[in-house]
């Protein structure tokens, strides 16, 4: 962390909340600092220069002082405002699931971690610019569980340790992994898995972004795999997750 008095972040802000008559508090993923807080001052004020570049979602360069319990944001300067994402609800609730999960997974003053910042960045990108955003958030759940040390095991069975052969087998949220049908039988609270999902999960946890969009998996798999991958979220984090609730909402 960082201990200078002042010091200048690159950072995307999470979310903000409202504090005092016209200051808002400020989750931020900095690349050098990862998840901090910081109060910025007179936000709220129609006159305030800083309010548009520290909207949810903008990468902004800011200059942070430290202050009693918080950092206090002296300077914001927008590098990428990621406007499409504030005008269409889709892309706005995808994006709000890219940061809860990031948040849900991060500590605050835990330190650097400039691959997540990264990926954070250039998932907010992909969804900004891709009419359908499944394939850039399925590629960010894969990247970001390996990069908070919870990466799935995919191909060998998570209770036995065999090589998983070409065919349906089951998904332990528990184990971390996939579950091979010869153990499947004694081992409760298993999620199916089919094949093919498998094949595009496994595709996704070793790939590149570029390899990954080659991908063109039927509804079925889409349904089942996004599924699956809540489902194990919502194990790890011991919790729901907001997002995926308010997509629903505005797809029905």
């Amino acid at each position: 962390m960082t201990d200078f008095r002042s010091f200048r972040a690159s950072a995307v802000v999470l979310r903000h909340t409202n504090w005092g008559e016209a200051d808002r508090i400020l989750t931020l993923y900095a690349r050098e600092q990862g998840l901090i807080r910081a109060v910025a001052k007179g936000a709220r004020k129609i006159t305030s220069r800083k309010a548009g570049h520290l909207q949810p979602f903008t990468h902004a360069t800011l200059q942070l002082a430290k202050g009693r319990d918080l950092f206090i944001v002296t300077q914001a300067e927008t590098v990428n405002a990621f406007l499409p994402l504030h005008d269409d609800l889709v892309k706005t609730g995808n994006a709000a699931y890219a940061a809860e999960l990031l948040l849900r997974f991060s500590y605050e003053n835990e330190g650097a971690n400039p691959a997540l910042f990264r990926l954070l960045v250039e998932t907010l990108e992909r969804v900004e610019k891709e009419d359908d955003a499944w394939l850039p958030i399925r590629y960010y759940e894969m990247r970001l569980l390996d990069a908070v040390g919870f990466r799935p095991q995919l191909f060998e069975c998570a209770n036995c340790g065999r090589e998983i052969l070409p065919e349906d087998q089951y998904f332990s949220f528990t184990a971390g992994g996939v579950i091979c049908p010869r153990c499947g039988g004694g081992i409760p609270n298993l999620a199916p898995i089919s094949l093919e999902t498998l094949k595009y999960l496994r595709h996704f946890q070793r790939s590149s972004y570029r390899e990954a969009s080659r991908a063109r998996p039927s509804p079925e798999v889409r349904k089942e795999a996004e599924a699956l991958m809540q489902g194990y979220f919502a194990y790890l984090l011991e919790r729901q997750l907001n997002a995926p609730d308010f997509l629903k909402e505005i797809k029905r």
